[in-house]
C-alpha cells in the first residue's frame, strides 16, 4: 500500500469513526507530510493531529486509527524484538514478571512498546478453525503476567526500607500506574495491529474505535460517559439559557434616555429632534422541563437530569417534573450545591413518578396539568423529554396543546432515531405536530438544536 493510499484510507476511517475531517484538512495534512522526517513516526503523528483533530475528545479515536493505518512495525522477520538478553519465547512466566516490574518501575516508552509487542506474540495468540487465521487477545497476555498484582513488589524493591506512606511511595506508586497503562495500551495497540494484518484495517476500524463523546447515543451510554458529559454540559447550559432569552418584539424600546435626548438637542438649538432610549433589559426566562424517566430512556433522563441541574444556574427559576405513568415534581432534588449524583440516588427512592411501572404519556400530561398547570406562563419555556412511546395509552393531545399555548416556547426532545418515530407504540407523530419534536441522540444533536433557536 502506497503513502496516497495510507493517507486516503487513514482520512476516510476518521470520518467514519465521526471525527470530522473536511477536504481542506485532508490536504492540509498532505502537505504536512512534505515538511516532515517521514521515518520519524511520532513527527508523523503530530502531523496528522495537527490537521486533523478538532478537539481533545476526538484525540483516544485518533490515536487508535494512526496506530492501525501507520503501525510501528510488522509481524514477521522484521518486527522488533526486546532489548534484554531473557528471551520472551523460552523465559518462564517469573522472569517475565520480573522483567516487566523492571519496565514498570523506570522503563522507557519504548522498551515497553518492544515487551508488550512480544508478550502478545506469545500469549496472545489462540488457534481458531480457520486455516492460517488465529485470533488475538489482550485479556490473556494481561491474565499471564497479572501487572497489577506487581505493585507490593515493586514497592518493596524502590523504598528499600525507607517509610511506607511517605512521598517516595506516593511517587513510586504514580509512576508504576502510569506505566502500567502504558503498558496495557501497548499490548491493546499490537493486538489490534495482527487483527487487522488478519482481516483488513477498515474492518478492525470500524470496531476498534468508540465514537467521540458528543457523537455517543444516549440510550447506550454508560456511567463512565456520563461521568465525563459532565463537563460538556454546564457550557451547553450557558447556550440554551442564552437562545431561550425572551426576545423582544420588533420595534420595542427601553426607557427614555432623557441626558442623551437634551444632550442631543443641543444640535437642534435645543429642539429634541431625536429621542434617545435606553436598551431593553434582557429578562431571563423561566423553565419548565417535563422528563421521561422510564427504563426504557434511564440512560436519556440521566443526561437530561444533568443538564437540569445545569440549567437551574442560568435561569430565574427552573422546575423540573419527572413522569412514568404519573408525574412529580422532582426540583428539590437539584438545590444549589447538591451533588448531582446523590440527587438523582434520592430522585430514584423518594419521586412518586410510577403507579404501575408502564409509561403513560397521556396520564401524566393529564395530571401535571392538573396538579402543576400553573407552572406553565406567558415568560415560560416547556422543554420535554421523552421517546413518546406510550403502551398504547390515549396521548391526551388537547391537554399537551393547551400547555404549549400557555407557554412562551414549547420544544420536545426525542432520543430516539427519526426513522423509529410512529412504529410500534410511538406517538412521535401526534405529538410532534402539537409540540416541535426534534431528534435528540447525542451531544451532537443537541448543540444542534440550541443552534437551531438562535
Amino acid at each position: 500500500m502506497s503513502l496516497v493510499d495510507r493517507h486516503v484510507g487513514f482520512v476516510q476511517a476518521l470520518r467514519e469513526a465521526g471525527i470530522p475531517v473536511s477536504v481542506a484538512e485532508g490536504l492540509d495534512a498532505a502537505q504536512a507530510l512534505r515538511v516532515i522526517e517521514l521515518g520519524d513516526r511520532e513527527s508523523l503523528r503530530a502531523a496528522y493531529a495537527a490537521t486533523l483533530v478538532k478537539k481533545p475528545a476526538y484525540r483516544p479515536g485518533f490515536d487508535v486509527l494512526f496506530d492501525l493505518w501507520f503501525p510501528a512495525s510488522t509481524t514477521g522477520r522484521y518486527a522488533e524484538r526486546p532489548r534484554t538478553r531473557m528471551d520472551p519465547d523460552t523465559a518462564t512466566v517469573e522472569q517475565l514478571r520480573d522483567h516487566l516490574a523492571h519496565l514498570l518501575t523506570g522503563g522507557t516508552d519504548q522498551q515497553i512498546r518492544e515487551f508488550a509487542q512480544a508478550m502478545v506474540g506469545r500469549f496472545g495468540r489462540q488457534p481458531t478453525t480457520s486455516p492460517g487465521r488465529q485470533n488475538w487477545f489482550s485479556y490473556s497476555v494481561m491474565r499471564a503476567l497479572s501487572p497489577e498484582t506487581l505493585m507490593a513488589r515493586i514497592l518493596q524493591n524502590v523504598l528499600a526500607g525507607q517509610e511506607r506512606g511517605g512521598l517516595a511511595e506516593r511517587n513510586a506508586r504514580r509512576r508504576v500506574h502510569d506505566n502500567t497503562r502504558r503498558f496495557e495500551e501497548a499490548v491493546a495497540t499490537d493486538v489490534r495491529r495482527r487483527i487487522a494484518e488478519d482481516s483488513g484495517i477498515e474492518r478492525i476500524a470500524r470496531s476498534a474505535v468508540r465514537p467521540p463523546l458528543d457523537q455517543i447515543d444516549f440510550l447506550r451510554i454508560t456511567k463512565a460517559d456520563l461521568a465525563r458529559l459532565r463537563r460538556e454540559v454546564h457550557p451547553l447550559a450557558r447556550r440554551l439559557a442564552t437562545r431561550l432569552t425572551i426576545k423582544q418584539r420588533k420595534g420595542r424600546r427601553g426607557r427614555l434616555d432623557f441626558r442623551r435626548t437634551v444632550r442631543g438637542s443641543l444640535q437642534s438649538g435645543g429642539v429634541p429632534l431625536t429621542t434617545h432610549f435606553r436598551p431593553p433589559r434582557p429578562h431571563k426566562p423561566e423553565l419548565v422541563i417535563l422528563c421521561d424517566t422510564s427504563d426504557s430512556v434511564s440512560s436519556f433522563a440521566h443526561f437530561t437530569l444533568l443538564l437540569t441541574y445545569a440549567l437551574r444556574e442560568q435561569f430565574t427559576k427552573v422546575r423540573a417534573f419527572g413522569f412514568v405513568d404519573t408525574v412529580d415534581e422532582i426540583t428539590r432534588f437539584f438545590v444549589p450545591g447538591a451533588d448531582v449524583v446523590e440527587a438523582m440516588t434520592k430522585l430514584a427512592n423518594e419521586a412518586d413518578m410510577v403507579r404501575f411501572g408502564r409509561t403513560n404519556y397521556g396520564h401524566a400530561l393529564e395530571r401535571f396539568a392538573e396538579r402543576y398547570g400553573d407552572a406553565i406562563g406567558p415568560k415560560t419555556s416547556l422543554l420535554i423529554l421523552g421517546d413518546a412511546r406510550s403502551n398504547y395509552q390515549p396521548p391526551a393531545l388537547d391537554v399537551l396543546r393547551s400547555l404549549a399555548a400557555g407557554a412562551r416556547h414549547a420544544y420536545w426532545l426525542n432520543p430516539e432515531p427519526r426513522a423509529q418515530w410512529d412504529t410500534g407504540d410511538s406517538l412521535a407523530g401526534d405529538y410532534g405536530a402539537v409540540v416541535p419534536m426534534h431528534e435528540c441522540r447525542n451531544v451532537a444533536q443537541l448543540t444542534a438544536f440550541i443552534e437551531t433557536l438562535a
